[in-house]
Order: structure tokens, then C-alpha cells, then sequence
């Protein structure tokens, strides 16, 4: 569910209340451990972290008029979703957070390539977030960013 909002406020301010605290409370806890350089925006109708132009001119292979995505949030039909597009990318990243991730939740990860999903509020593992969030530096993710994208080239 890609929303239309044109600000992150608007956007909450159409969530329905019990989501509207969960996402604001994600949205403080990436904000509070987002390494310096990151810029917060609505990107593909969701909460969005992003590395803005002024850093990263070339934006986002895809749409380079687009900064460059990194972590997005945003409520879906039947669950909170988090994207890190780092994660997948960076297998120690990876690894420590599905062996953190039973430490925080007792429930099963839910989790696509890089999409977690929370379909209950309450099984958000806020505390880990914010340590997913802090373990990777913009120059970092420039870099795994433009490491994955000439692999994939030299596969075509």
C-alpha cells in the first residue's frame, strides 16, 4: 500500500492510531541510531532513509533522479514493514540480525530479500532496530550499494 502522502506527518497522520504510534515509535528509533549523512523523505509512498544527492550525485540505478534508498517504513495491509536495503547485501549484517532477532521476539522472522514484516505491533523489536540502523555508515552502504550493482552487470 503505497500512500500518497507528500510528507512523513501527513503520512502518519492518515495511520490509524494503533499503527500511527508503532510507526512513529519505529521512525524515532531509526532517527535516534541513523548514522550522520542519511536524509529522512517520503520515497515510494513510505517513510523513507535515504542518501541524498548532495552526497551520492548518481541516485538510485533504477531512477536516478531518486536519492538512493536505504532503509524505508511503512504500514501495509496486514503488516508494519521495515526495508533495509543493506541487509541483504551484507551477509554478516544479515547473520547477526537473524541471530539477534530470537534474543528480542520470540516469534518467528518474517522476511523477504529485504523486507521484515510485523503483522502485531507488539513484536516489533524496537531496541534491535535501532542497533540494525546504526551498523552501517553512508561511505559504507555507497559502497556495498555500487559492489552489488557491478556484480549484477558483469551477470547480464
Amino acid at each position: 500500500m503505497q500512500s500518497n502522502a507528500k510528507t512523513v506527518q501527513q503520512y502518519l497522520d492518515e495511520l490509524p492510531e494503533d499503527r500511527k504510534e508503532a510507526l512513529e515509535k519505529l521512525r524515532n528509533t531509526i532517527i535516534e541510531n541513523l548514522p550522520k549523512g542519511f536524509e529522512e523523505t517520503m520515497s515510494y509512498g513510505m517513510i523513507g532513509y535515504v542518501v541524498p544527492h548532495s552526497i551520492y550525485p548518481q541516485g538510485y540505478h533504477v531512477k536516478p533522479e531518486e536519492p538512493l534508498p536505504f532503509i524505508s517504513i511503512a504500514s501495509q495491509k496486514n503488516h508494519i514493514a521495515l526495508y533495509h536495503m543493506g541487509l541483504y547485501a551484507d551477509e554478516p549484517l544479515m547473520e547477526w540480525f537473524t541471530n539477534d532477532y530470537p534474543k528480542y521476539i520470540s516469534r518467528k522472522l518474517d522476511m523477504g530479500k529485504s523486507c521484515i514484516r510485523f503483522k502485531k505491533t507488539e513484536h516489533i523489536p524496537f531496541e534491535l532496530i535501532g542497533q540494525l540502523a546504526s551498523k552501517m555508515s553512508v561511505d559504507r552502504y555507497i559502497k556495498l550499494y555500487e559492489t552489488q550493482l557491478q556484480n549484477h552487470r558483469k551477470k547480464k
